[in-house]
């Protein structure tokens, strides 16, 4: 392989291609000629392949110099798998067994090499066939606190952080397509956008209308570009996890950025959020989901207190960085002090995290990348009504979300726009 110039895999051209790696046939076999290989890629940007060979199997995953949704039209650039490669090892590192483990990286080729998660399933894929995991909450809680914190001034050497925010700094176009397609286009005539159901164009024409809905999104976009906080996955939604009942990993940190602790939470949340207001779109015959939505609530709850509790225990246990420093606080004999700046700090991210939730939950029916929890429900009318509900507590969430005091609340106003559109 000229590691010189790059070239995209395929099935039929890997074996040769990387069949001289070192690490590979040790993974998976020494033979390249006896290796199955399976393209299995089904997001927006990047080849995926499985490779099996006869000693195991792993995972092979490409950038393309260009968005796979779109084409080569919207060229970009390959350096996206450099800075994936940097957050996982950093992942890995801040909360260890939750992301898959790296096994090669050729940055010419763009190209990551890692481990096989099997029988793992992607997160979005078993909440849409109704399967109730029973670790997720808390593992995606843990998970959010541990990396967030330990990637922020609250405790990393500022010399380091500063390093690293500079290295993460130049993954511009990935952050632009946030900017944009988050942010801006769902609530404009963007050229890119698209809704699935002509029935949502008199909501989605008095979204687009919303002054206050308007001028909170783009508050929160000048969160997101300028509050450098911690290393975010940037991505973090249920189709960037893959689950068993006993074990949860979190993938594709591409989108990783310098950014708000509240971001990742907030889009994480957006996503079960959206899963509950689906179900009523896979439900067949007389088979109701009504345990399926109590589960999603409870574990966005389990989500957000597991956050919580572990950002405390974390800033009472490991607060080494140059933000609220013991020597003002604990040093002095001031519990007190430290527990009073905890309680702002965790208030601060509760209110942004849900104005980014509501953000995310707009532009997966409004913008260009939509989700399968609804595009997978066929009856366009069903699919409407489903979307509606979310389009209308994402309004909620982004414009009130300095008003809403708990996500009991939210909890009680997602059940009331149930059962309204039910009726």
């Amino acid at each position: 392989m000229d590691t010189q110039v790059f070239a995209a895999l395929s099935a039929e051209t890997l074996p040769a291609r990387l069949g001289g790696n070192t690490i590979l046939k040790e993974k998976i076999g020494g033979d390249s000629a006896r290796w199955q290989v399976t393209e299995v890629g089904d997001g927006n940007l990047n080849l995926v392949f499985i490779v099996t060979g006869d000693k195991g199997a792993a995972i092979v995953k490409q950038a393309l110099p260009y968005v796979r949704l779109v084409g080569e039209s919207w060229p970009l650039p390959l350096k996206r798998s450099y800075f994936e490669y940097h957050a996982l090892v950093r992942q890995s590192a801040r909360d260890p067994g939750m992301v898959p483990e790296i096994f090669f990286f050729d940055a010419v080729q763009a190209i990551i090499v890692m481990e096989y998660l099997t029988p793992h399933v992607i997160l979005r894929r078993a909440l849409i066939d109704g399967r109730a995991l029973p670790k997720i909450g808390r593992d995606l809680g843990l998970f959010c606190a541990r990396t967030l914190f330990r990637g922020s001034d609250l405790s990393m050497v500022t010399r380091e952080k500063k390093a690293d925010m500079a290295l993460f700094a130049d993954n511009v176009e990935l952050c632009d397509i946030t900017e944009n397609l988050v942010f801006s286009d769902p609530y404009f005539e963007a050229k890119l956008n698209r809704h699935t159901s002509p029935q949502l164009d008199p909501l989605v024409a008095e979204l687009r209308a919303d002054r206050d809905l308007k001028v909170e999104a783009q508050r929160l976009k000048h969160l997101f570009s300028a509050k450098a906080e911690t290393l975010c996955h940037g991505d973090l939604h249920t189709g960037s996890v893959m689950v068993t009942d006993e074990e949860t990993r979190v993938i594709d940190p591409e989108f990783a950025f310098y950014g708000p602790i509240s971001f990742d939470v907030g889009m994480l949340l957006a996503n079960f959020w959206m899963s509950y207001f689906a179900q009523s779109g896979h439900e067949s015959g007389s088979a109701g989901r009504d345990d399926m939505r109590a589960y999603l609530l409870d574990t966005i709850e389990t989500i957000w207190e597991t956050f919580r509790a572990e950002f405390a225990h974390l800033w009472r246990s490991e607060r080494a960085g140059i933000l609220y420093p013991a020597s003002l606080f604990e040093d002095r004999g001031d519990l007190l002090g430290a527990e009073q700046a905890l309680n702002i700090v965790l208030d601060e991210i509760y209110r942004e995290m849900l104005g980014f939730a509501g953000i995310e939950m707009h532009r997966r029916i409004l913008g260009l990348a939509h989700n399968a929890d609804f595009e997978t429900i066929a009856d366009p009318d069903r699919r409407a009504t489903c979307e509606r509900k979310a389009l209308k507590l994402g309004r909620h969430l982004a414009v009130n979300r300095h008003r809403i005091h708990s996500l009991k609340d939210v909890r009680a106003t997602a059940e009331r726009l149930e059962k309204e559109t039910l009726a």
